[in-house]
């Protein structure tokens, strides 16, 4: 089954996904049965002193900076999302809690996931002086850049409540809806909703996507725009903020075009809150004026093009290559030489470990094994019908078996783990050659299905429940036929498609019942784990590194109320909600 829905709004939902970092178009969470209402009517709170000393922010700009604070542009920078515009509610990735509320205070689904029922905040407004309203809401979801094909009405049934109603259960949309959905002003959004331009590579641009909204962006977050230049772009305290005036005063954002010159100002001192991969953090934390965080949540696979049906080529296609190459990978190596081990155990279900060890159904291994076996490898290989040459390497009526693993290249700790694959590979009789190749070669490959194996990522999900992997990554509706590019909100590389796959996800996204979500994910992870359309290598370091000298409120080991990256939307709204001077 290549397709069961209509995808005609499926580019408003990439385009979300990208803005908010995290790539997620759905997932599921919230009051269960839709009996209660989740949620506190609580929102960030700022701690420590007010402090006028700027706080320098590297959230991975390249230069030259491109001012664009529209949050439906690609192309966004990371203080709109979540700084200067907000969410109904932020999610915090990391943990199995309740969002916290942010423009919404509670929502309430009915029995059968067909109506949500959201009741906002009061007392909001935007930062040009205007009032917050339903009708603002009610417009961030029904115009035509934004609207989700999943929604079939929106209505202010009064000053604080807004009806969201669907054709099908959407209990499965909640993070989309509630957690990525960027609220935006009516009376300035609707000025823009013809507004024509092109993208950095010239392609044509229409509706509020094309707008830059470079000049005094309106918005309801904890800051407002300063100044922007190819450089830097800087930001004020909001005073009229909802959750109180930020007591960091100034913000800048930096942009810096190369990691290390990043990690040269941050052991200066000279950055204050980033997200990036430092082989020695300890060089960073040694003096005691920065912490630090790793928050392991995003999955490292090895994309495998998997289904001849849809026109894969190679010798993984055949499922006993994938399952002897998955054992034969010895992944406590790959952590410890190509991750310096800060990446985490994985697991072939794609559960968060942790996080999600409810939704492991019995029988499944909780992780991937982490030392090679290639005496099973062999054994996999040979009662599929392979037979080791005098060369070592195995065969199959006399056609080697060799694969080609591409990275991307100056992705160092891709590349690393590449070079160990190909060595791993080869102990076991399984010729698998690293190459490495340019971004845009590793982009157009993965999207048109021409590959053999690459060395890739998955995007975690925002919520502690699978069900977006199994339904973007898996599913046969996320896909296309190789040589067909994947459509903007498809992430089935791998072109895997599996009917029983697709019933489970469908019985899934209808349900808010456990219970009835476990069974469906049980049926779900008895065919991916055997199957290996992707094959689980480690769930990746995420490492953030914030000065406690100047400011207190940092997310920490003991109070990870929200997902830390200084790039990723919302939640740096929330953090930045919470800062202060150190007293």
């Amino acid at each position: 089954m290549i397709r069961g829905k209509s995808r005609g709004r499926r580019l408003a939902a990439a385009v979300a996904a990208l803005t908010s970092v995290t790539l997620l178009a759905a997932a599921c969470s919230g009051a269960a049965g839709g009996d209660e209402p989740a949620g506190e009517s609580g929102g960030p709170a700022a701690e420590g002193a007010a402090t006028d000393r700027e706080l320098v922010i590297w959230a991975g700009s390249q230069t030259p900076i491109t001012a664009n604070f529209n949050p439906y542009a690609v192309g966004v920078l990371h203080l709109a999302n979540g700084g200067i515009y907000e969410t109904l509610l932020a999610y915090n990735k990391l943990e199995d809690v309740e969002p916290t509320p942010m423009l919404a205070e509670s929502f309430e689904w009915n029995a059968d996931g067909t109506e949500l029922t959201v009741t906002l905040r009061e007392g909001v407004q935007w930062n040009d002086g205007e009032a917050f309203t339903a009708d603002d809401v009610v417009y961030s979801f029904t115009n035509d850049t934004a609207k989700p094909e999943y929604l079939a009405d929106a209505k202010a049934t009064d000053d604080t409540t807004v009806v969201l109603s669907f054709d099908e259960p959407a209990f499965a949309n909640e993070f989309a809806i509630l957690g990525s959905t960027y609220i935006v002003p009516e009376h300035v959004f609707s000025q823009h909703e013809s507004d024509t331009g092109e993208d950095a590579e010239g392609a044509a641009l229409k509706g509020l996507v094309a707008w830059a909204n470079a000049e005094a962006p309106v918005g309801t977050g904890p800051y407002v725009l300063d100044s922007a230049s190819n450089a830097a772009y800087t930001a004020k305290a909001n005073p009229d903020y909802w959750g109180g005036e930020p007591k960091v005063a100034s913000l800048r954002y930096v942009g810096i075009d190369a990691n290390q010159s990043a990690e040269d100002l941050l052991t200066t001192g000279e950055i204050d809150w980033t997200t990036m991969f430092v082989p020695d953090p300890e060089r960073v934390t040694s003096t005691g004026a920065y912490g630090y965080v790793n928050t392991p949540i995003d999955p490292v696979v090895l994309y495998t093009c998997a289904n001849t049906d849809l026109g894969c080529e190679g010798d993984q296609t055949d499922v006993a290559v994938r399952q002897a190459l998955n054992v034969a990978i010895d992944r406590s190596e790959i952590n410890e030489k190509a991750f310096v081990g800060l990446a985490t155990e994985i697991s072939p279900t794609y559960a968060l470990l942790g996080r999600d060890d409810k939704w492991i159904a019995d029988g499944m291994p909780a992780e991937s094994p982490q030392t090679a076996d290639a005496a099973a490898a062999g054994a996999i290989l040979e009662e599929a019908g392979y037979t080791k040459g005098a060369d070592g390497f195995y065969a199959k009526d006399g056609d080697p078996v060799e694969i080609t693993l591409t990275s991307v290249d100056g992705w160092t700790d891709f590349n690393n783990a590449a070079k160990l694959i190909e060595e791993q590979a080869r102990a076991a009789g399984l010729k698998v050659t690293a190459s490495t190749v340019s971004w845009n070669e590793f982009a157009d490959t993965r999207v048109s299905g021409e590959f053999e194996l690459i060395m890739g990522g998955v995007v975690g999900t925002s919520i502690a429940d699978p069900f977006q992997i199994y339904r973007e990554w898996f599913s046969g509706d996320y896909t296309q036929k190789v040589g067909t590019a994947l459509e903007p909100g498809e992430w089935n590389f791998s072109r895997y498609a599996n009917d029983e796959v697709d019933a489970a996800v469908q019985a899934a996204s209808e349900t808010n019942d456990e219970a009835a979500k476990a069974e469906a994910y049980a049926t779900v992870q008895e065919h991916i784990v055997d199957d290996l359309p992707y094959i689980p290598l480690v769930v990746n370091a995420t490492q953030t590194f914030f000065n406690t000298t100047a400011y207190t409120g940092w997310p920490t080991e003991d109070d990870m109320y929200m997902f830390p990256p200084s790039w990723q939307g919302p939640s740096s709204g929330v953090v930045l909600g919470k800062l202060g001077g150190a007293e």
